[in-house]
């Protein structure tokens, strides 16, 4: 019973690692576009705009509670990135 409990307690650690390292990669991500987004010219940023919301439409359920999630966190990254 211990080596099963360490056994998960290990793997949950390993998970939270990967996790934690996603996250970075995300926040790094995010960081890149932010920059690219503000050197845009507007014309630029709008057609990079309109072309990922185009995109989405096409690939992603309307009704689907996880593409409404990536909709909501497009808008943001690129109407309003961070400051």
């Amino acid at each position: 019973m211990k080596n099963l409990i360490a056994e998960l307690l290990v793997k949950l650690a390993e998970k939270e690692a990967t996790a934690k390292e996603q996250m970075a990669q995300i926040e790094a991500l995010e960081i890149v576009v932010t920059a690219l987004v503000r050197k845009l010219e507007p014309q630029q940023h709008l057609a990079i705009t309109t072309s990922i919301e185009t995109a989405i439409d096409n690939v992603a359920d309307a009704g689907d509670e996880n593409a409404q999630l990536l909709r909501n966190y497009i808008e943001k990254l690129l109407r309003h990135p961070r400051q």
